[in-house]
């Protein structure tokens, strides 16, 4: 049973997230040539001020690319 974890920022909504966990599943169902209730997809998101890249949070690594 393969499970697939996706670890993203949050502010998705619902339809985008059942659209990613059914692409997701279609993909490994058809590569592994597996059912789909095999599968199983886990979406782990993150608060922005708990994510962080180069040394600052997310949203001031952000506001510095675009400040540059």
């Amino acid at each position: 049973m393969p499970i697939v974890t996706i670890q993203m920022l949050e502010g998705r909504d619902s339809e985008q997230k059942k659209e990613l966990i059914k692409k997701v599943t279609e993909s490994i169902t058809s590569t592994l040539q597996i059912p789909l209730e095999r599968v199983r997809v886990i979406i782990n998101e993150m608060a922005f001020e708990n994510y962080g890249i180069a040394g600052l949070p997310v949203l001031e690594y952000r506001k510095k690319l675009s400040a540059d």
